[in-house]
């Protein structure tokens, strides 16, 4: 008798499909995130008009809704991501776009950033955190549909068009997502066997670019570069920084500092009373001054661990596709969360990375949900498969010799769609 979907998947976890050591960390994240918010945001809340229980409660639901997420995608047979990926792709570059056009600055200050949208019945969103999701699993699909001519250059050359345009679209505003964007896809294409020579010429081409729009960015005032300076200005500001100036990173300083082992206790933070960022851009140090190195040890190890499970299921999984896909979005969650917690104890000059599934923020906080979700659709299918194979073991064992090549045989036809997966 052929063993079913449904039969399976009554043994497996339900409704929380997937990986149950991944579903664990996310959760125990999301509850770090509802305790650590809770602690730091009331000056934040204050800066927005909103009062620190009505920004909490915001916060709240967001982290719900990203629950919710992670499970219909992991529900979700991720096989179907790559045909959407293009349509994402598209969706994706037009929501950029568009923030160049009716884009809003991204706080109260104005700091002159446009990375904001404002949707109908969605509120403020952030194109560039849908933008790098998107671009990961559109990049799988390609390197899984072209991998029998990533050897050839004009094939490679038609891969990295689509990956620098949106990373040429997300830079002027935010330097250190297209940074993460594009050291996620090296990684990705690394993998791939494309030749070296290659890489060689791109990753020259894109210092003496580099180069090239801080300079002009910087002395003629184009309005597409003019945050070099910016940027020159944060990392100089590392490289020499002033203790006795109060400032975001210093107050972060200092909270990582007299959190020492145990910290000063959950609630009980100090800095975050006055840090405008406490609660998403720099929740790390907050976590670390209440908790200590004790706490802030066990977060980095959460993320770690999070982050071997992505391998091991990459490992596991049959499908090229599959595969690149959870490696391109662990390496997106693991990456951003080791630039968050290096800024916030001050190895790293400013950059603006949430803290993955810790951080307030709704747009960042459900994208990475997403990308949880698809990592844990893949998991599942995963599990499907090596639930077939063993059943189908353990029947041809039960029934002798004389059913085991029907076993066999049920086994093949029930695994052949998925063997011959993208």
């Amino acid at each position: 008798m052929a063993t079913t979907k449904d039969d399976i998947s009554r043994k497996l976890l339900n409704p929380f499909k997937g990986d149950k050591a991944i579903w664990f960390i996310f959760l125990v994240l999301a509850i770090i995130s509802l305790v650590s918010v809770f602690s730091s945001i009331g000056y934040s809340a204050i800066l927005t008009n909103r009062t620190p229980e009505q920004a909490f409660i915001r916060h709240l639901l967001f982290v719900v809704a990203t629950v919710v997420v992670v499970i219909l995608m992991s529900n979700f047979n991720y096989r179907r991501f790559s045909g959407l990926s293009w349509f994402g792709y598209l969706l994706s570059v037009g929501l950029l776009v568009a923030v160049f056009i009716v884009g809003h600055k991204s706080n109260d200050a104005g700091s002159g950033m446009s990375r904001w949208l404002v949707l109908p019945l969605v509120g403020r969103f952030q194109p560039s955190e849908l933008a790098k999701i998107v671009l990961i699993v559109y990049l799988a699909r390609l390197l899984t549909q072209e991998k029998e001519n990533l050897k050839d250059w004009t094939t490679f050359r038609n891969i990295l068009l689509p990956l620098f345009l949106v990373i040429g679209l997300v830079v002027s505003d935010n330097l250190s997502t297209a940074a993460i964007i594009f050291f996620v896809c090296f990684a990705m294409l690394r993998l791939a066997p494309i030749n070296v020579k290659y890489w060689r010429l791109t990753i020259l081409s894109l210092v003496a670019v580099g180069l090239l729009a801080i300079f002009v960015g910087e002395k003629m005032n184009i309005p597409f570069l003019a945050r070099s300076g910016t940027w020159a200005s944060r990392v100089d500001k590392w490289m020499n920084f002033d203790e006795t100036e109060l400032s975001q990173e210093s107050m972060a300083r200092m909270a990582v500092a007299s959190g020492k082992f145990f910290g000063v206790g959950v609630g009980s933070t100090i800095q975050a009373r006055l840090m405008t960022q406490a609660n998403n851009d720099l929740i790390y140090a907050i976590i670390v001054e209440e908790t200590g190195m004790f706490g802030g040890t066990i977060v980095f190890l959460l993320y770690v661990y999070l982050y071997v499970r992505c391998i091991k299921i990459a490992l596991r999984c049959r499908g090229d596709f599959g595969r690149m896909t959870v490696i391109g979005l662990g390496t997106l969650i693991f990456l951003q969360a080791a630039i968050h917690m290096a800024v916030s104890v001050g190895a790293m000059p400013v950059t603006g990375q949430t803290l993955p599934f810790i951080s307030s923020g709704g747009t960042a906080y459900m994208c990475m949900g997403l990308a949880l979700g698809i990592i844990q659709s893949v998991a599942y299918d995963v599990n499907l498969y090596e639930a077939r194979e063993k059943h189908a073991a353990q029947a041809a064992v039960t029934d002798g010799n004389g059913k085991e090549e029907t076993s066999e045989t049920v086994t093949e036809q029930s695994t052949g769609k998925e063997q011959n997966e993208i």
